[in-house]
């Protein structure tokens, strides 16, 4: 009588899964430590460890609590995001004995143009500076309050913050049109031109009235069938209207 043979393949299986257990048996007992899963899937310990650590920031909540006049200006400012000690340093000693610490106060011009320096990659309407050329040597608190840094004057043209647009546009057919000629926008994007934005046309038509067959307003300009050129497309698909080609 033959008796059944378990095949190799098991047997290794087996093996590999025996071993398999005594490394994670291994591993529980030696590496893992005895705090963890106390209260959840989390070393508990580290919790004490974090706690032992020394302080240096404090919050913002505890700069208001005795600087409340300027809290109350920074909150309805364009700054109202940004934390104190993001300019100020860490400020736990100061808030824990006034008397003997004090905050750093940023001095000249470097703080500032860490964000306000200009970066094309940096979003459209964002408020930048050429440090070398706007006020240079000046200190930028000679003109900007910190806690609300309003300009004090607001642009009235929108080369102030479109520079790039403003000088392409000055090269182009279009030169002498304004912007509000083909964006409209409400006084409030001047002051936050991010959460009120311009708009632009949405209509083939637009374009039309000076460059459609027979327009009347600009005689000088490259004319076209509206129902045969460019069919379905919007103008502003083919034509860069800040820099539209040369007839």
């Amino acid at each position: 009588m033959r008796l059944w043979k378990i095949p190799d393949q098991v047997i290794r299986l087996a093996v590999l899964i025996v071993i398999a257990l005594a490394v994670l048996i291994v591993v529980r007992l030696r590496f893992i430590p005895d705090s963890f899963g106390e209260i959840g899937h989390y070393r508990t310990d580290a919790l004490k460890e974090q706690a032992a650590l020394t302080l240096h920031y404090a919050g913002m909540q505890a700069c208001i609590e005795c600087h409340d006049d300027i809290g109350e200006m920074k909150a309805a400012s364009y700054h109202r995001n940004l934390s104190c000690e993001g300019c100020h340093g860490p400020a736990f000693k100061h808030v824990d004995d006034p008397g003997e610490f004090s905050p750093a106060v940023a001095a000249g011009r470097i703080m500032c143009v860490r964000c306000h320096g200009y970066l094309a990659s940096r979003p459209t309407g964002f408020p930048q500076i050429i440090e070398a050329i706007h006020n240079p040597v000046e200190p930028c608190t000679a003109c900007h309050d910190p806690h609300d840094p309003t300009p004090p004057e607001v642009p009235e043209d929108c080369s102030a913050c479109h520079a790039e647009i403003a000088r392409t546009k000055a090269v182009s057919h279009h030169w002498s049109l304004s912007c509000e000629t083909c964006h409209e926008a409400s006084p409030e994007h001047r002051q936050s031109p991010r959460s009120f934005l311009p708009k632009k046309p949405t209509e083939r038509a637009f374009c039309g009235q000076c460059h459609g067959n027979g327009s009347s307003s600009r005689e000088s300009a490259p004319q076209i069938d509206l129902n045969e050129h460019g069919g379905r497309y919007l103008c502003w698909q083919c034509h860069y209207p800040h820099h539209p080609e040369g007839r």
